[in-house]
């Protein structure tokens, strides 16, 4: 029996100056399916969305979907009718409503004026679809990322796209978010909508997916039904060989204290008190809107503190003060990269050194001759891919561009505890692996590691000890050998 086909994709090309983005890549879509599309970061998915959804015209190659050739309707705008992205940067604009991101150009109008009553009911009615219990009325740019995710992919749905593309629309959601977005995914299924689903996250994939393709380097290197394959099979066809274990085994000697945090409060979070040793990754677990990322802003000064002390070596920090924070010892690896990470028009060289001058200056003048150097040395160090140090930072991988944010801190002669918020989010396999041995061998030299991550494999295959929050208070402590998903789990929903 045929099958009906949304999207049909075939020899696509794409070049871009010294590069061949995409080589003769073939694609399609059944309608109704779900159809993921993997490989590392630089392999041409980013490029293949963006000339489905019209960003890019493809220089070879043919690109249909429901019969329609989309290098016509491209110029045209007709695609977005048939096509709806949730890119993985988010693309909410912070100053409009929750309402108003939703149903950003389709707003219902009468007589020319704005149905403020009728905006709000249909918002509503979408945020739900998607489990996001708030206001339509709330700034978008007072929500955290995770639920700025679930809006775009909110928005997405209220396009009434026959084709959605999802670009790691889990990176930020915890278990509880997944589950409710796969709820929505089966269901815009079972109504004929076709979705190409991208993710890092492999077990997602297999379990979501009817079908997988691989792109490497610009190229399919193979298509096959998501029974048909295991999670290792989709690694050693993503990176060309065989990836050794995700985690690294080994075994750190733990030290004195060097942070502890006593009783600390501020508007987000309640009487948080806990502690990390050198030469410990200590791990913070929870769902959405926990309490987690805030419980660092309060830490490192970013959110006023209400309450408490922190301690730093044994010395107290003072509040409210992240220069004071940076001053004692302490990095913070913020969990949205392109917002509150990267200088995107900087070159690699100043986004990494750009938090250590001072110590390259001497009356006032910054030693370029060290800063390069040392810029230099840790590039090196790190395996960051880049053409030169004076390459801008947005033109590297996600993967690159979170080790370069590590390095930025590593740099720094004095760290003594590295915070690193969702170290991975984004990023493809390879790179995560690549990440996790630069965590697991600071720790081992010493460094006092603190890791936020919603993704709970991830915590509990890199952390010494694992705390769980729910609600802006610590409501669990486990050591690794004596927790797992489930007892995780049960702390941050109990």
């Amino acid at each position: 029996m045929s099958q009906d086909y949304i999207l049909s994709v075939k020899n696509i090309c794409k070049y871009f100056p010294g590069v061949r983005a995409l080589n003769c890549v073939d694609f399609d879509l059944v309608r109704g399916e779900v159809h993921a599309l993997v490989g590392e970061n630089g392999a041409g998915k980013s490029t293949l969305i963006k000339i489905l959804s019209g960003v890019y015209t493809c220089d070879e190659g043919t690109c249909f979907i429901d019969g329609k050739n989309i290098e016509v309707l491209s110029s045209t705008g007709h695609i977005n009718k048939d096509v709806g992205v949730i890119y993985q940067e988010l693309n909410s604009a912070g100053y409009l409503t929750v309402a108003e991101n939703v149903l950003f150009g389709k707003m219902p109008v009468r007589h020319g004026i704005v149905q403020w009553k009728e905006v709000y009911r249909q918002a509503a009615e979408y945020l739900d679809m998607v489990g996001l219990r708030i206001s339509p009325k709330t700034k978008v740019q007072n929500l955290s990322i995770a639920q700025k995710q679930l809006i775009e992919i909110a928005k997405a749905i209220s396009m009434d796209a026959k084709v959605i593309i999802m670009d790691e629309p889990t990176s930020a959601l915890s278990p509880t978010e997944i589950s409710s977005l796969f709820k929505v995914i089966r269901r815009l299924k079972s109504e004929g909508v076709s979705i190409i689903y991208i993710s890092h996250k492999l077990d997602e994939v297999l379990e979501i997916s009817d079908r997988v393709t691989i792109l490497r380097d610009g190229c399919v290197v193979g298509t096959a039904g998501a029974g048909e394959l295991d999670k290792e099979q989709l690694i050693t066809m993503m990176v060309g060989r065989e990836m050794k274990e995700l985690f690294p085994v080994c075994h750190r000697d733990v030290h004195d204290r060097v942070l502890e945090v006593r009783g600390l409060s501020s508007d987000k979070v309640t009487d948080v008190t806990f502690h990390v040793n050198r030469g410990e990754i200590v791990g913070f677990s929870g769902l959405m809107g926990a309490g987690r990322t805030e419980m660092t802003n309060a830490l490192y000064g970013i959110d006023k503190r209400a309450a408490g002390e922190i301690l730093v070596g044994g010395v107290p920090l003072p509040p409210d003060s992240p220069q004071a924070a940076k001053r004692m010892g302490i990095g913070l690896v913020t969990e949205n990269r392109k917002e509150q990470g990267i200088f995107a028009s900087l070159s690699v060289k100043q986004n990494i050194s750009v938090a250590a001058l001072a110590q390259y200056a001497k009356s006032g003048v910054i030693s370029r001759k060290r800063e390069g150097s040392d810029v230099e040395n840790i590039v090196r160090e790190m395996s960051i891919k880049t053409p030169s140090l004076q390459q801008t930072i947005n033109k590297l991988s996600g993967g690159n561009q979170q080790k370069a944010l590590l390095a930025r801190w590593l740099i720094d002669r004095n760290l003594k505890v590295l915070i690193v918020d969702e170290p991975t989010r984004g990023i493809d396999v390879a790179a995560k692996s690549e990440i996790y041995r630069i965590l697991s061998r600071l720790a081992g030299e010493g460094l006092a590691i603190v890791m936020i991550s919603s993704e709970m494999t991830e915590i509990l295959g890199m952390c010494d000890r694992i705390y769980v929050m729910k609600d802006g208070r610590i409501t669990g402590e486990f050591h690794k050998d004596a927790a797992d998903e489930r007892m995780l789990l049960e702390k941050a929903i109990s």
